[in-house]
This record gives C-alpha cells, sequence and structure tokens, in this order.
C-alpha cells in the first residue's frame, strides 16, 4: 500500500481529512522519528521534512510543504527525480496581513513606547501619530501575503502601490502595480514599506543603505518575508539617525537573533519571534491541511496539484 509520511503537528479531525482523500497507508511522526529505511518506502511526504533527508526517498511522488517558502528544496539535486513539489501559498495570508496590521498600528499609535513606559510606571504622552487613512502603503511582494495586506490598508483608507517580481494584472485593491527593479523609484512617496518577499538570491538585501537613503523621512518599515531582505546594520544606522521613523520585524538574519544584537535595544524597532504564520491561527492550519489533501486527491487521480512550485523562480507556477 501507498505510504503518506506526515511530519508535521496535525489535529484528529485532519488526520481525518487526509485519510479520507486518498486510500493510503498514513505515518505521522516527527522528522526525527522516521528513518531513512521508511522514508526509501514514502509515496508522498507532508510537511518541511529536511532537505538534506530527501535522498533517501527512492518513490517520492508528492513533497507537499507546510510552508509557503521553498528555501532549500529548489536546489539541483535536492528534490528526487520525478517527484512532485508543493508549497502552502495561500494559508498564510490570513494571519501573517493581520499580524503586519497590528505591528503597524502599533507603530502608528506609539502603543510599543507606551507599553515600555507601563513596565517603569511612566504616565507620559509621546505626542503626536499618524494614520493609515490617506498615507502611501508600498508593498514589496504582492502574493497571498502582500495581498491580504493591500486589501487591509485600502479599505482603511491608504493609497497601494504594489511591486510584483514579474508585470501582472492589478487588482482592485491596488492603485498602481510596477515590477521589482522600479521599486526604489516609489521609495521617497511611500509612508509605509511592507515586505513579504522570500528568500531568494534575488530579494538579499533588497533593502540596503542605499534603500534607506531614499526613503521618506520618518517612514515605517515592516519585514515579515526574510530577515535576508534588509541588511541590519543598515537598518540599525537608518533608526538611530532618525532617517527612518520606526520598523516591525518578525523575521531576522539570523534566527534566532542574537541576545546581543543592538537591535534589541532600538525603542522604534518592534520585533516578533518569527511567529506571525506558523500554526498559531487554527485557519492557517485547516488550510494548509486542505490543500495537502487536495494534492494527494490529484496525485491519485492525476488532476491538477494545487500550488505546483517552479524550480527556477521557487514561486508557485501561475
Amino acid at each position: 500500500m501507498k505510504k503518506v509520511f506526515v511530519c508535521m503537528p496535525v489535529s484528529e479531525e485532519h488526520k481525518k481529512w487526509l485519510k479520507e482523500s486518498v486510500e493510503a497507508e498514513f505515518i505521522f511522526a516527527s522528522p526525527d522519528q522516521i528513518t531513512d529505511e521508511e522514508l526509501a518506502e514514502a509515496w508522498a511526504i507532508i510537511g518541511n521534512l529536511s532537505p538534506a533527508r530527501l535522498k533517501a526517498c527512492k518513490d517520492l511522488k508528492l513533497m507537499q510543504l507546510n510552508s509557503a517558502g521553498t528555501d532549500g528544496y529548489t536546489a539541483p539535486g535536492v528534490m528526487p527525480q520525478g517527484a512532485v513539489l508543493c508549497n502552502a501559498t495561500g494559508s498564510y495570508g490570513l494571519a501573517i496581513s493581520e499580524h503586519m496590521l497590528g505591528m503597524l498600528l502599533t507603530l502608528m499609535k506609539k502603543l510599543h513606547l507606551y507599553r515600555d513606559q507601563q513596565k517603569r510606571n511612566v504616565w507620559e504622552d509621546r505626542g503626536t501619530v499618524k494614520s493609515i487613512l490617506g498615507s502611501t502603503v508600498l508593498i514589496l511582494g504582492m502574493g497571498d501575503i502582500g495581498g491580504e495586506f493591500g486589501k487591509r490598508v485600502h479599505a482603511l483608507g491608504a493609497h497601494v502601490i504594489g511591486i510584483t517580481r514579474t508585470p501582472g494584472q492589478k487588482p482592485d485593491y491596488a492603485d498602481l502595480v510596477d515590477t521589482t527593479e522600479n521599486f526604489k523609484k516609489y521609495l521617497p512617496e511611500a509612508d509605509i514599506i511592507a515586505m513579504s518577499l522570500p528568500g531568494t538570491p534575488a530579494t538579499y538585501h533588497i533593502i540596503d543603505r542605499d534603500a534607506f537613503a531614499c526613503m521618506k523621512p520618518g517612514a515605517i518599515l515592516l519585514n515579515v518575508g526574510r530577515g535576508t531582505a534588509i541588511d541590519q546594520e543598515a537598518l540599525r544606522e537608518a533608526l538611530t539617525s532618525g532617517t527612518l521613523g520606526a520598523c516591525g520585524i518578525d523575521v531576522t538574519d539570523p534566527e534566532p537573533l542574537p541576545a546581543d544584537s543592538p537591535l534589541w535595544q532600538l525603542d522604534d524597532l518592534l520585533i516578533t519571534p518569527h511567529i506571525s504564520g506558523g500554526f498559531h491561527l487554527q485557519e492557517t492550519w485547516d488550510r494548509i491541511i486542505r490543500i495537502a489533501a487536495k494534492n494527494l486527491e490529484a496525485l491519485e487521480s492525476g488532476e491538477p496539484f494545487t500550488n505546483i512550485v517552479d524550480f527556477a523562480t521557487g514561486y508557485r507556477k501561475k
């Protein structure tokens, strides 16, 4: 019988959904509980098993990631011959866009500073605040996450400029869409720059000293994609000099952020430990399992897969 290894957390309800999708033997175990001998018999894997361990797979037909990012899986020779790689794009937009909105409002209304004061028993007015209404929001990465964030800030009255890797149709919530090579020309007018980019050579330090120098004074920067997209020393300089008004990051380089990093001590930097996605929101978890179940059905029936990954780009194929 075909064997499906599920190496991500699942509930009893999730197990039911998966088992109803295809006739197979399901093995629910953490990655360290699965031996290479067992992997040799895997027909499908659900969850982010280490890319290095895929060499043990002899008959793998489907690798279903529980992440939208595909770091490490698209390198030459990693995926077994004939296996399909699918990601979880579409699962995280709700949770992460709401996290971004929470960070943005916290920084705009200086709630992080008032929280710091509360810890010190200080009652002090921190002065003027900003509003999303009428602001210009530049979104780098207009996939599921960036798109969901764009919808939310548009609904709150923002002017939205979207930046995409390739030209495409402009969504209703965006006022303008352009491609990555042109993003810097929009930095001087952006009140808010929101990043949800994957970790690729093309996105490494896309926000560097030059980009910070182009930004509107007092702008707010958000990053929920990959920490490598921002030069962190340049970020520290921009915040300490006042060039950048405030920043919220859910990702760092490296992760975890070292305890001696100077970023921890910056008043206008809000840091969360890469928790905007994951399984923190039940709906995210459910969406991942639904995608996996649908792809198991597709593997059995020969129907098209959901979220098949383009190895050349690391993104979901359009």
